[in-house]
């Protein structure tokens, strides 16, 4: 079997092939990819192909480059059980680099030459904005975006295809804006935003929330550039005693790297997306050169949401198979939130072909996550909010701080929706492995 680690590498013949088939259009396919129920590209009587984009190099790959090495660990797992109705999924990856250009590249190879069945958790707000027209266009259901922009799922009939998976940005800053409101009323906040629909997306949910009088300083980065001490001298020089901000792990790590250089020391708040503490403590220590170490402890403080249990949640039952799934297929290397996040992923994956029936097509799994994914168990700790009205993922999530290091959590889940939905408190129970690891229950459509 394919593996991502060795697509991955493949080089300026697969780009040359790619161009070419580019050039030529989507046209000339066999006819026999498609049946009376539509299309079965991708799928034989004993595999099923995946593809996904992710930044295996580059500004973005720290933390995320290992997400696919997670997923990868779950399909073998699922794989060595005998597949999903007797398919095992092939998993074929490919670097972008987190550039969006290279994004569109790579996702034609991946739909156009490698032919697969769906795009699985492609990775970043500005890479996917790059290829989601095209894959609706071309009909390859394109599932669980890995990014939280509310574009993969607040306009089905604009993206049929386009599936949200994680709590989108609005939905995690309007729960963290609610966390200020009750907790630091008299707060001076500044927004440290990306500059897309990342930032773009927060600051709106922050304002809702908040109110223009209560924000003293926006300041925005743009990715690539490694310089933002012009952002965190403005917020200082602002009067922001409280910065909220949304971006990667790699400008949490510079944020805070410039603000001690400044003697700045406001109170963090960031969303999930860059706030993995031992990322960034390892980011730290690396940009710095080593001067600064100890990130779990310079980070003591931080606030942030987290909406699956990752390996700082000793004895949770998610948490454990997940490690034994690690030891069994993973690599070497030790398993992270982010490979955590990747067999989530897939997890969710299997569902939906499950879902999908016993002879999958592409208009199948579309209509089953649209129809049943609500229904959708797994670690998430909230809901997702599928239905054909909204592709949006998760629903919620739970602040915790760092203390010593380790997270201390500050609400039970909460849960909310774009626009005014209200803030609410998720009373389920926390959902449980099946038995085996493989779900077995899948809602039908």
């Amino acid at each position: 079997m394919t593996s991502w680690r060795t697509t991955a590498a493949r080089g300026v013949a697969a780009a040359a092939t790619a161009a070419l088939l580019v050039s030529c259009g989507a046209g000339g396919r066999d006819d026999r990819e498609s049946t009376s129920e539509g299309s079965t590209t991708g799928v034989t009587d004993t595999t099923v192909k995946v593809g996904g984009h992710f930044p295996l190099t580059g500004v973005a790959s720290p933390g995320y480059s290992e997400i696919p090495s997670g997923a990868q660990a779950y399909f073998d797992f699922v794989n060595a059980q005998g597949g999903v109705h007797g398919r095992t999924v092939e998993y074929v990856v490919r670097d972008d680099a987190y550039d969006p250009t290279t994004t569109s590249q790579v996702v034609n190879e991946l739909v156009l030459q490698d032919e697969v069945f769906a795009i699985l958790g492609g990775l970043g707000t500005a890479t996917h904005s790059a290829v989601v027209d095209f894959l609706n266009e071309e009909g390859v259901p394109d599932l669980f975006v890995s990014s939280g922009a509310t574009m993969w799922g607040d306009d089905p009939g604009k993206y049929p295809n386009t599936f949200g998976w994680m709590p989108d940005y609005e939905v995690e800053g309007k729960i963290l804006a609610d966390w200020v409101t009750e907790n630091r009323p008299d707060a001076k906040v500044g927004l440290f935003l990306q500059d897309d629909d990342l930032g773009r997306d927060s600051e709106r949910a922050v304002r809702e929330i908040l109110g223009d009088d209560t924000i003293v300083s926006v300041v925005r980065y743009t990715s690539g550039n490694t310089d933002v001490a012009p952002q965190i001298a403005q917020l200082k020089a602002d009067g922001a005693d409280l910065v909220m901000g949304f971006n990667v792990p790699s400008y949490t790590a510079l944020s805070q790297l410039v603000s001690m250089r400044l003697n700045y020391d406001p109170e963090w708040l960031y969303a999930s997306i860059g706030a993995d503490i031992h990322l960034v403590g390892s980011l730290l220590s690396r940009f710095s050169e080593g001067a600064v170490s100890g990130g779990g402890q310079v980070l003591d403080g931080l606030v942030s949401l987290e909406y699956i249990p990752g390996v700082d949640s000793p004895g949770n039952e998610w948490t454990e198979l997940w490690q034994r799934i690690w030891a069994e297929h993973g690599s070497d290397q030790p398993l992270t939130n982010y490979r955590v996040m990747g067999m989530s992923h897939a997890y969710t994956f299997v569902q939906a072909l499950q879902a999908a029936g016993e002879n999958p097509t592409r208009e199948g799994i579309v209509a089953a996550v649209q129809d049943v994914g609500a229904e959708f168990d797994g670690p998430q700790h909230a809901p997702f909010r599928y239905s054909s009205e909204s592709h949006l993922g998760m629903s919620g999530a739970t602040v915790f701080t760092v203390r010593d290091g380790r997270r201390e959590y500050l609400t039970p889940v909460l849960t909310t929706d774009i626009g005014d939905a209200p803030i609410e408190e998720y009373g389920e129970d926390a959902s449980t492995p099946p038995e085996g690891g493989v779900p077995t229950e899948v809602p039908a459509p």
